[in-house]
């Protein structure tokens, strides 16, 4: 058994379908000076050619999986239209007199090979966009096919070194039992994709096979875990397929309860919102049950296209989300660019810390035209439902007030253009820097509300890059000072008569449900996979046995003791009698 990187969660056994790379025959000749303007009209050709194959696939996927996914072409129609690119083939056939292809083949590899050299994973990520548009320009160049996937109908589980959106768009989901890539990350657009899909994939196997996967080979690939085995014994098949048949019926039953209150078996409610990035995420998160968006991720509105989105390209899409709710909450986060979340057309400065450095709330009272853009939108879009806005990355006072100004100003403009909107829109912070919760109780006086952030916050007060393989493991949501902290921003949030939410990973951990009870947070906001299994172990719950736990958590002096208590709790709870299923 292999461990890799689970990518997108599920459980896929079949044969192997393994993809061979891009391989051309370029040809080695060189051109005549006469000859130049002929070659650049091949070239424009061969880009009019692969423009309009990328709008065909952005049409058939958004047709899938909607428009927020199918974006991701815009980043390759981007490429294409790229000055830097372009200007790097076009010297290579004027200066060099050499084909076109050839002159693309060289200026991908240097782009990718430059990319390549940078210890930052997103440009690692938009080196395989650069591979991908320029192997479709080779291909349209060299009069070269697709490469054909198995003609049968027999679904398979693709194997390739590294997958890029494109191929991802024209495999039939009902076709591709999962996927295997020998490198890549999680946060990759075929990841992302995947995820869309709902197609298990596993990642990062490259040096931990000891023998090359053929197709034909059996596989047994676990996209939640990483796991990937080769050529398994029929127990083993056995078993997993037992295991996927489990969940399967698992998540069947589990939906069942969509539709039924969270509320612990004595009488205490939690709102469970969604942490959404698009539309098609909002469709799952309601399916599984979700009230409200606690989170609306509005950077992915930024990213994988060519320029800024406007005011109503933003308002269309907060309404859109907006009328969905149906009167439910919308809390839209105000852009959070910078750290890992880089943008194609604009540059952001090189920074040896960016998770520390010149990124959300700070880009925004920065940047405070494209912030009031931003502002306007989502004051527009105040009008078909109850929207609300929140500020990311807040340590100061100061930031919020200057927020605010920035608020009240789109506010008047609207109001002098006779624009409709709401005048009362709430306006909240996350709550993710050490200094924000030491400053808790001034920062409540501000704000209409609370989002504690755990990714960030679990990672700025234990000094450790969650990013980072070598210090992963000292990445503990259950040490006490997290706790600790937690108590303190609650504590000040009830004194101030606001209230407090909290998102990140560990809101959708089963096993922290008692914290939360214990604290008396109000609402968890979490992915749409997470909703029901917290909602079922609510129903399993009660707040009071939560609140006597807590108490015995902030007397533990490690993260295991800690940890080990919350485990405890949620087995019990689950064997107590009557527990056996869910309570409908």
């Amino acid at each position: 058994m292999i461990q890799a990187l689970g990518a997108s969660q599920g459980i896929a056994i079949g044969k192997a379908f393994v993809l061979p790379h891009w391989e051309w025959e370029l040809p080695d000749q060189k051109i005549d000076v006469a000859d130049l303007a002929k070659e650049f009209d091949r070239l424009y050709e061969g880009i009019r050619r692969s423009k309009t194959e990328i709008n065909q696939m952005k049409t058939e996927l958004d047709e899938v999986v909607g428009s927020e996914e199918a974006s991701i072409f815009d980043a390759h129609l981007a490429i294409l239209e790229d000055p830097v690119f372009m200007n790097e083939i076009q010297g290579i056939i004027q200066r060099q007199y050499k084909v076109a292809e050839v002159a693309v083949k060289e200026a991908i590899d240097h782009f990718v090979t430059m990319f390549d050299l940078l210890d930052d994973e997103y440009m690692k990520e938009r080196a395989l966009d650069i591979k991908d548009v320029g192997n479709r320009l080779l291909k349209h160049l060299l009069g070269a096919p697709d490469i054909a996937l198995p003609e049968d109908t027999q679904p398979f589980v693709l194997v390739v070194r590294e997958l890029s959106p494109s191929q991802l768009v024209h495999l039939k989901p009902d076709l591709v039992l999962g996927i295997v890539t020998m490198v890549g990350s999680p946060t990759s657009h075929s990841a992302i994709m995947a995820r869309a899909f709902g197609i298990p994939m596993v990642m990062g196997v490259e040096g931990k096979l000891e023998l090359t996967i053929g197709t034909g080979d059996l596989l047994i690939i676990d996209g939640g875990t990483g796991l990937l085995q080769v050529d398994p014994t029929p127990e083993m098949v056995s078993r997993y397929t037992e295991i996927r048949k489990r969940q399967l019926a698992a998540r069947e039953q589990l939906l069942t309860i969509a539709e039924v209150p969270a509320v612990t078996q004595d009488g205490v409610s939690l709102t469970l919102a969604a942490n959404i990035s698009s539309l098609k995420e909002l469709e799952a998160a309601l399916n599984n049950g979700a009230e409200g968006v606690g989170l609306f991720r509005t950077e992915f509105l930024y990213m994988d296209r060519n320029q800024f989105p406007t005011e109503q390209e933003q308002f269309e899409v907060y309404r859109a989300v907006a009328e969905k709710l149906n009167g439910e909450t919308l809390i839209v986060r105000t852009l959070d660019i910078g750290g890992d979340k880089q943008l194609d057309y604009y540059e952001l400065p090189e920074e040896e810390n960016p998770f520390l450095g010149f990124r959300a709330i700070r880009f925004s009272l920065e940047r405070k035209d494209l912030f009031k853009t931003q502002l306007r939108a989502i004051l527009r879009a105040s009008q078909y439902g109850d929207v609300q806005i929140m500020y990311p990355l807040i340590a100061s006072v100061e930031e919020v007030r200057e927020a605010n100004e920035v608020l009240a100003e789109a506010q008047r403009e609207l109001v002098e253009e006779g624009v409709p909107h709401r005048s009362d829109v709430k306006a909240g912070i996350m709550i993710e820097v050490p200094a924000a919760v030491a400053i808790a109780d001034l920062l409540a006086d501000e704000v209409s509300f609370f989002s504690i952030g755990t990714n960030d916050l679990i990672q700025f007060t234990l000094a450790v890059d969650r990013m980072n393989e070598q210090i992963s493991y000292l990445y503990e949501p259950y040490h006490p000072a997290i706790l600790r902290m937690l108590r303190t921003v609650t504590n000040a949030a009830k004194a101030s008569g606001i209230p407090v939410s909290v998102c990140g990973e560990i809101a959708g951990d089963v096993n922290a449900l008692p914290i939360w009870l214990g604290l008396g947070i109000e609402e968890l906001s979490l992915s749409a996979q997470a909703i029901l299994p917290v909602k079922e172990s609510m129903l399993r719950t009660k707040a009071s046995d939560s609140r006597r736990l807590l108490e015995q958590m902030f007397r533990c002096k490690t993260a295991r003791e800690v940890r080990r208590l919350a485990e405890s709790f949620h087995a019990e709870a689950a064997l107590a009698p009557g527990n056996a299923q869910p309570l409908l």
